[in-house]
């Protein structure tokens, strides 16, 4: 039996990452996956959907050419090949966690693996015992009874993101972070998209004027947009897919060619061993304290498995937390309240902290600032005018205590934020922070000022 000091079953970005920090802190370490290095993240999430929104985004550039005062007498789309470039873009990506495993000195033990009690996994029959077995098998999308999934008429983001053929019309069901990237995406590739959120508003977790705002310009590019909705049947006999929903006014039925389920994700962690470890759960999570230790010591579980956010980057951070206190590191627990949140559609969306209505919730006496992309110098030139930056500040202490964008590129800006948060900053060292010009960044520091009515250019 191979011995190991830290055995990490999933090499997702929680546990890839959680592998190499292993490592890199002189812990013999083994990782297994089931399937392709980099797990639903770089293989089937993460970064194959940001090529596919890529693709998307030039094929729109190619469309408003004459906005920036350019001909472009023929243009148009090969779906094969934009789904094949984002294949390409995961394999390599999967083939860049393969040649960090053996950069640090990690084996890949490929199987499924199996928890078993005295710290033991049993991979095909194989057993391999470790002083620590992290747990960091990740998630699936979730299936509702009333929309199954077959593959063909009903399907999951996998596949949504492989089809031999683009949909003429494609209905969304659920519109969190993967509903609105697909959305999207298939918008702008020219199928006629409606989304279905039963909530009252889409991106639902967001701020309320972020959620505003994206249904504008979804509404603005020819998306439809059903909230207050509830799919309760779907009809797959006939050649395509005919969905009956259930709005404020009534039932109704659409119409589509197939239809995509995008209502969160389903945690793996069926058939892993638990029951037989004893390892403890609630509602779908492995339960674990600050440091990511379950109930049986020697075992410990990261990432969407457990109840924290169900991010990448949450997992990653984790797992990193969890090998540096079992090498005997003295470390912080991981502050869950200042965690960012991107979503990749167009306009991109990003947040970190409190939204308003949270903020007022808690009784906070607050102030709020806000500017607008459409008085960008940076946004005006590069065409993209949609959206803001708002946020939310302490009256009394002029903590920072949420930040919330939607526009071009946000996704990239939420970091300063995320940072003036973590050095506990104020909104007056902000304001004397000098941003450069012109940048979208600027909007962050004209947000702040309108905070604190000092704001110039609005």
């Amino acid at each position: 039996m191979s011995k190991y000091d830290v055995i990490v079953l999933g090499s997702g970005p929680g546990g890839y990452v959680t592998a190499i920090r292993a490592s890199q802190l002189g812990l013999k370490t083994a990782v297994i996956e089931k399937e392709s290095l980099g797990g639903v993240c770089l293989n089937w999430g993460c970064i194959p959907t940001k090529a596919l929104l890529k693709s998307a985004q030039v094929f729109e550039y190619l469309k408003h050419a004459g906005d920036y005062g350019l001909k472009v007498s023929e243009y148009d789309k090969d779906f094969d090949a934009v789904v094949n470039r984002s294949r390409n873009v995961a394999e390599g990506m999967s083939k860049g966690v393969q040649f960090l495993m053996k950069k640090n000195k990690i084996d890949v033990i490929s199987g499924y693996g199996k928890l078993k009690a005295g710290k033991k996994v049993d991979v095909d029959g194989t057993e391999y015992s470790a002083d620590h077995i992290i747990i960091a098998t990740g998630a699936r999308s979730r299936e509702l009874p009333s929309l199954a999934q077959d593959g063909e008429k009903v399907i999951g983001y996998r596949k949504a993101m492989t089809l031999e053929k683009q949909p003429k019309k494609l209905i969304i069901v659920g519109s969190g972070a993967i509903g609105v990237e697909f959305a999207y995406f298939y918008n702008a590739m020219g199928t006629e998209v409606t989304v279905v959120e039963y909530m009252p508003r889409i991106v639902p977790v967001e701020d309320e004027d972020v959620s505003k705002q994206l249904e504008r310009s979804f509404k603005k590019s020819g998306i439809t947009i059903m909230t207050s909705t509830e799919v309760t049947a779907v009809d797959t006999s006939g050649k395509g897919v005919k969905a009956t929903v259930k709005t404020k006014k009534g039932e109704e039925t659409l119409e589509a060619d197939i239809v995509l389920s995008a209502v969160g994700i389903k945690t793996n962690i069926e058939n892993i061993g638990l029951e037989d470890v004893g390892i403890v759960t609630d509602r779908d999570k492995i339960l674990v304290n600050d440091f990511y230790q379950t109930n049986i010591p020697g075992y410990y579980a990261i990432g969407d498995v457990t109840p924290g956010p169900a991010l990448a980057h949450v997992a990653s951070a984790e797992g990193i937390l969890c090998v540096e206190k079992i090498a005997g590191h003295h470390i912080e627990a991981l502050d869950y309240g200042n965690i960012p949140g991107c979503t990749y559609c167009s306009p991109e969306i990003a947040s970190v902290g409190l939204t308003e209505a949270q903020a007022k919730e808690q009784g906070i006496d607050i102030k709020v600032g806000k500017f607008p992309f459409s008085a960008s110098g940076k946004a005006s030139a590069g065409g993209n005018t949609e959206g803001f930056v708002k946020v939310i500040f302490d009256a009394k202490y002029g903590e920072w205590l949420g930040c919330h964008m939607v526009g071009a590129g946000v996704t990239d800006m939420i970091a300063e934020a995320v940072l003036g948060r973590k050095l506990e900053t104020t909104g007056h060292e902000v304001l004397k922070t000098v941003h450069p010009h012109p940048t979208m960044s600027e909007a962050v520091m004209e947000a702040v000022a309108d905070a604190y009515d000092e704001v110039i250019h609005i």
